[in-house]
């Protein structure tokens, strides 16, 4: 079976202190494990996929806007990704893609499923930022494509400690996801 590892959004806003809307310290505890698979599935020759989110200054028209304040801006600090996991990915750029996404789920307006199916990979495995909002609607998106997932427990992580818990039982009690612990 071909797998590939998704990486969401495990950039400077969501993660750093500092980050426009971080998930603190609970992402921040991922980055060894997040950096750990990343290796791992280089190592193994399966495809790695860093999607990230990207928004446009003061963009009226996203519905994000009104739902949260402004974070992952073109062109800024925010996009970067955090700690070793940047590091990771850039000594091995050439290994990996890069996937911009403009809504939760990385399949909502990219070419994801094009991409699985042209390397022939029917599971993913997902790690990142935040459990219950980018990680939870690229599982279901995944569900609804008939793609097998796997979300590592220890390597997802959200600012609402509540909405992360309910989202890790939704993935396995709904989705038929694997989590492994």
């Amino acid at each position: 079976m071909k797998k590939a590892l998704l990486v969401i959004d495990y950039t400077h806003d969501f993660v750093a202190t500092d980050g426009k809307l971080t998930c603190g310290e609970p992402g921040q505890a991922l980055d060894e494990k997040i950096s750990a698979l990343i290796e791992q599935f280089i190592d193994e020759n399966e495809f790695v996929v860093f999607a990230n989110d990207l928004h446009e200054v003061n963009d009226p028209y996203h519905p994000e806007t009104k739902l949260f304040p402004p974070h992952n801006i073109r062109g800024t600090n925010g996009r970067n990704l955090y700690g070793q996991v940047g590091k990771v990915y850039q000594m091995h750029k050439e290994q990996v893609f890069w996937l911009d996404k403009t809504r939760y789920s990385a399949f909502a307006g990219t070419n994801l499923a094009i991409l699985l199916k042209e390397r022939g990979i029917d599971e993913i495995h997902l790690v990142g930022v935040c459990t219950d909002i980018c990680i939870l609607h690229t599982a279901v998106d995944a569900y609804n494509l008939g793609i097998s997932t796997v979300i590592y427990a220890q390597g997802v992580a959200s600012f609402d400690a509540a909405g992360h818990d309910w989202a890790l039982r939704h993935f396995e009690q709904t989705l038929g996801a694997k989590v492994i612990k």
